[in-house]
């Protein structure tokens, strides 16, 4: 490679004009060269400074997002599984289902659901309802057990109770059933809720308080002449 040696004379004569119009002479060379440095370096931080704001914009927006849509994102993803491992067929007829409802509860009330609700709404009414504990396929994970058992049950069942709003698989019931409500039931209504305890509205789920208010749910009384009529409405409405 050849090199070109290029030689100025009268050096001091010279000059170099700074993007804020400031003329600097060539006869301090040193001079130049921190000026140079230290504007190119203020240039460096202002990009980098924009980068990560945008960066942290980015980021920001995309966490809001997913966490404002996380339950349909997660419903959509274990619908996806479902699809994927059975035959098309079984999600193609929307009016046959395996159950008349999926029952959501707490461990807490299980002796509610087994030793009551079974013997009224299963024996007596002649429904059949899928519970965790009999009628998850073992070995599958738990969520997709849980996604396929909603989406093959005409409704759902929610046993609420404090164990019930503390319990995070309670929830995520509750909240795959909306969804499933949302996105393959064209929004009809799944979800009925059986209050165990009376329970401060202050204190529940702002998507749980929305069913209460739209009367999708029924308390369970602590009388006999009540309690009949409770199991007879129960039915009713499961049946339908």
């Amino acid at each position: 490679m050849a090199a070109t040696e290029i030689s100025f004379k009268e050096l001091k004569s010279y000059s170099c004009q700074l993007s804020n119009l400031t003329k600097i002479s060539l006869a301090f060379p040193k001079d130049l060269e921190q000026i140079l440095v230290k504007e190119c370096s203020s240039y460096l931080g202002l990009i980098l400074g924009i980068c990560l704001a945008l960066v942290l914009s980015v980021v920001i927006v995309t966490t809001g997002i997913v966490y404002r849509y996380r339950w349909k994102l997660r419903y959509l993803y274990f619908m996806a599984k479902l699809k994927y491992k059975r035959a098309p067929s079984i999600f193609k007829n929307a009016l046959s289902y395996d159950y008349d409802a999926f029952v959501s509860y707490a461990d807490e009330d299980q002796n509610f659901v087994h030793d009551k609700f079974i013997n009224h709404v299963e024996r007596d009414g002649e429904l059949r309802m899928c519970l965790h504990k009999r009628d998850f396929l073992v070995g599958n994970e738990i969520a997709g057990n849980i996604t396929d058992a909603i989406h093959r049950s005409r409704k759902t069942v929610c046993i609420i109770s404090r164990p019930f709003l503390n319990s995070y698989w309670c929830m995520f019931e509750f909240n795959m059933a909306r969804m499933e409500s949302i996105y393959s039931r064209d929004g009809e209504n799944i979800v009925y809720l059986i209050f165990l305890e009376q329970i401060p509205a202050n204190t529940l789920p702002l998507v749980l308080l929305e069913l209460v208010q739209s009367q999708s749910y029924i308390e369970f009384p602590n009388d006999e002449y009540g309690d009949t009529i409770f199991w007879d409405n129960l039915k009713q409405v499961l049946s339908d």
